[in-house]
């Protein structure tokens, strides 16, 4: 299978969090589990005038993830395409993966008691979609899905350089 690559271009992000609310509805997660989220950072520039920018943060597929060597349920797996799926119906909510992950990715479900992590969307991309927050919800356009080439080039033609 081919390696997939989400890709976010935190300087191009204005903070809209339509990536937020895509990936709220296609998961069904309850309120204040956030499987992506924007945080917002301002600083005051020479002139006094507010700046602001944005960080995307989400889980991040990593090749060795340390969430999966932790999980006693094994309810944590790596694809053969990469991506790190949480089973959260075979969690026990122990929060395990929580402490090991160096993104702090993976969020507490309270109500359900179970961790709850980006899963790259897998069953659409099983079904020849992109994930949710890459289907075209990013005012900004700022978030990159497929194999690395095509980001790669995708990125190039959005920066003009193509």
């Amino acid at each position: 299978m081919k390696p997939y690559e989400l890709v976010i271009d935190h300087e191009a992000c204005w903070g809209c969090r339509t990536c937020e609310v895509a990936c709220k509805q296609e998961l069904s997660v309850p309120g204040g589990v956030q499987l992506i989220h924007i945080s917002e950072n301002s600083r005051d520039d020479a002139n006094g005038l507010p700046q602001f920018s944005y960080q995307v943060n989400l889980c991040s597929h990593c090749d060795d993830p340390p969430c999966l060597d932790v999980c006693p349920e094994e309810a944590i797996t790596r694809r053969e395409d990469g991506i790190v799926v949480l089973d959260h119906f075979q969690c026990s909510g122990c929060q395990a993966c929580l402490d090991a992950c160096p993104y702090d990715a993976i969020a507490f479900d309270q109500e359900n008691q179970v961790a709850r992590k980006c899963n790259l969307c897998h069953n659409r991309i099983d079904n020849g979609l992109v994930p949710a927050c890459a289907d075209n919800v990013c005012l900004a356009h700022c978030i990159y899905f497929g194999d690395p080439q095509t980001v790669a080039e995708q990125r190039k033609k959005r920066l003009g350089q193509a």
